[in-house]
C-alpha cells in the first residue's frame, strides 16, 4: 500500500486521504448508529451546525494524514513492518502514552482561557452523540493531531500496532458519544474493563466538566484524583 501510494500526485493523494477519513467517518457513525438501534436508544438527528463542523474536522485530518505521509517519505516518521509479538507490546505502548497525553492537552484546555474560546463547542452537548465525536474547534482538531504526529516521530512503531490503535482511538470515541451506556454494570467492575474510559465515563464529563478528562482509560484521573463515577 506505501508502495503504490508512493507512485501518485500530491492532488491524488489528498483526494485519497480525504475520502479515506470520510470512510472512517461513515462507518464509525454507522456503528454507533448500529449499537443506538440495538439498545432501543432513540436517535437524535444531527443539526445542520454538526454536521458542518464534522465536514470541518474530516478536511483538518485529511491535512492530518498528509503531514503523517509526508514525514514518513522524509524519514520522520518510521515504522517496524515485522509481524511479530512487539505488535501488542506496540499497541498498548502507544495506546497509554496517547491516553496520558490527550489527558494532560484536555486537562490544560479546560484549565485555561482556552475552554472558552475553542473546547466550549464541543462541551455545548451535554447529552452528546456519535457524531460530536467530530465536532471539534478546527484548532483542537490541529492540535490533537499535532499530538499524535510527535508521538509518531518520538520513536519507530509497528505499522500493525499502529492500526489497530487508530481503530481503537476510533472505537472509544464512538462508544463516549453515544450517550447510553450499552456496556453492563458486571462487566465495567471486573478487570481490564474497570480502568477503561466507558461510554458513562465520558458522559459524566460532558455532564461536569472538571472530571474525567481521560479518553481511553480512567488511569491518569485516578493518579491525579480528577476521576468521577
Amino acid at each position: 500500500m506505501l508502495r503504490f501510494l508512493a507512485t501518485l500526485s500530491p492532488f491524488n493523494l489528498w483526494l485519497i486521504f480525504l475520502a479515506e477519513n470520510f470512510l472512517v467517518t461513515a462507518l464509525a457513525l454507522l456503528f454507533g448508529w448500529f449499537i443506538l438501534k440495538f439498545n432501543q436508544k432513540p436517535i437524535k438527528p444531527a443539526s445542520r451546525g454538526e454536521i458542518k463542523i464534522c465536514l470541518l474536522t474530516n478536511v483538518l485530518n485529511t491535512v492530518v494524514t498528509y503531514a503523517g505521509y509526508w514525514l514518513f517519505r522524509h524519514g520522520y516518521v518510521s515504522f517496524n513492518f515485522e509481524v511479530n509479538w512487539y505488535i501488542l507490546f506496540d499497541f498498548l505502548l502507544l495506546f497509554l502514552l496517547m491516553d496520558l497525553a490527550m489527558f494532560i492537552f484536555h486537562y490544560l484546555i479546560h484549565h485555561s482561557a482556552i475552554y472558552k474560546a475553542i473546547h466550549k463547542l464541543h462541551h455545548r452537548y451535554a447529552d452528546p452523540i456519535p457524531i460530536d465525536l467530530f465536532v471539534l474547534h478546527p484548532i483542537e482538531t490541529a492540535g490533537f493531531g499535532s499530538l499524535w504526529l510527535i508521538i509518531l516521530a518520538f520513536c519507530s512503531f509497528n505499522f500493525y500496532a499502529v492500526l489497530i490503535y487508530l481503530t481503537a482511538n476510533v472505537f472509544f470515541g464512538i462508544m463516549g458519544h453515544l450517550g447510553i451506556e450499552p456496556v453492563g454494570a458486571t462487566v465495567r467492575n471486573i478487570f481490564p474493563f474497570n480502568y477503561l474510559g466507558t461510554s458513562s465515563f465520558h458522559h459524566r464529563h460532558h455532564l461536569e466538566t472538571d472530571h474525567n478528562f481521560g479518553f481511553y482509560t480512567n488511569i491518569w484521573d485516578k493518579i491525579f484524583k480528577t476521576y468521577k463515577p
